[in-house]
């Protein structure tokens, strides 16, 4: 799975992904069933744009999903952080995500 800092406190971290603050421009690599688990298998990835290409297509068949599109035998995937699309958030003083994610993974 690979997931903006948007995105990285929904599917991303019910897979044990990391959490990534707003603004940071990263993208997190996240397997989802893994063959084999190990704990810190998830990765930040420091580059916008990434290029997966699939290894033994007709035996390992892969979907891509963004958002609520699907597409099946994929063979290779680009993704990218599109620093262009704005978006507005509502903000309450007392409950700000960036002080949330804080409290989730260090405690604080």
């Amino acid at each position: 799975m690979v997931a903006t800092p948007a995105g990285s406190t929904a599917y991303n971290l019910s897979v044990q992904g990391p959490i990534i603050p707003i603004g940071t421009p990263l993208l997190a690599l996240t397997p989802i069933s893994p063959f084999r688990p190990s704990a810190g298998m998830a990765r930040c990835c420091p580059t916008p744009r990434r290029h997966h290409r699939v290894l033994e297509t007709d035996k390992r068949p892969v979907a891509a999903v963004a958002d609520h599109a699907e597409v099946r035998s994929v063979r290779t995937v680009e993704t990218r952080l599109e620093r262009s699309i704005a978006m507005h958030l509502l903000f309450d003083p007392g409950h700000a995500l960036d002080e949330r994610i804080l409290r989730e993974q260090f405690g604080m």
